[in-house]
């Protein structure tokens, strides 16, 4: 970082600011935020910063990547006003968020295991016919029966978004094809582990425009690398506001 020279310990705006490759404005509008203590001021009324101010922008950055910028603000702003205890909160709450994600991954690459290829249904009994001519077409009983759940289920789930079926044009009868059977039965999981419909809605949305699950696999593993990125840059989030609090004392 570059200083001024002529106020020894003593910073700039300028100089935090190019230290970073961020504007003065960018750091004044942290100062204003709360994110670094408030500057002193020069007899002229110029803002000056200290070493501390320098550990506070370190630590704002480091958070960023880790816990978004709006958790990032409140953590320095908790820790600058003393409540550092609720700055370890919101640290926390991250890390649970972390972890809830790490599980919704896990969950749905278990329901993608689960899915197994769809075959056309066996003629059942029923007020519907079992299938319709066509690969994979079946009515809402049989498909509600083989799943275990009512077909009120199957139709609540088409007014969310998570299946398509068409009109058979002799009888009027939802008809699921192959995809529709595929994203009930991935539906399905999903709701067997706690998952809302509007949870749910996204990935089948995923899916479908994929044409199917094989296309994934790519997604999963960003999806992957992405959480382990967040997870390490908490890390190293936690080791520049540690710096911060021994130097804010």
């Amino acid at each position: 970082m570059r200083r001024n020279l002529q106020s020894g310990d003593r910073f700039r705006p300028v100089d935090l600011a190019r230290g970073h490759g961020l504007s003065t404005q960018a750091i004044r509008n942290y100062e204003e935020a709360g994110i670094l203590p408030a500057a002193g001021r020069t007899p002229h009324g110029y803002r000056t910063y200290t070493s501390l101010h320098v550990g506070a922008l370190r630590a704002f950055l480091a958070l960023v990547p880790g816990h978004g910028h709006r958790t990032a603000t409140s953590i320095m702003r908790a820790v600058n006003q003393g409540a550092v205890d609720g700055a370890f909160r919101l640290i926390d709450e991250s890390h649970a968020q972390l972890l809830e994600d790490r599980q919704t991954l896990q969950a749905v690459e278990s329901a993608l295991r689960d899915l197994e290829p769809t075959t056309a249904p066996e003629p059942g009994v029923g007020s519907e016919p079992a299938a319709v001519s066509g690969p994979g077409g079946t009515f809402i009983g049989p498909l509600a029966d083989k799943l275990g759940i009512r077909p009120a289920t199957l139709r609540k789930w088409e007014r969310a978004g998570l299946m398509r079926p068409h009109r058979d044009p002799r009888t009027g009868y939802r008809v699921y094809d192959e995809a529709d059977v595929r994203d009930a039965r991935l539906a399905h999981q999903l709701r067997r582990g706690g998952y809302l419909l509007d949870q749910i809605a996204p990935l089948i949305a995923q899916v479908r425009a994929a044409g199917g699950l094989e296309p994934l696999e790519a997604a999963l593993r960003d999806w992957h690398g992405r959480l382990s990125a967040r997870g390490r840059a908490m890390l190293t989030g936690a080791a520049e506001l540690e710096a911060y609090l021994r130097q804010h004392g």
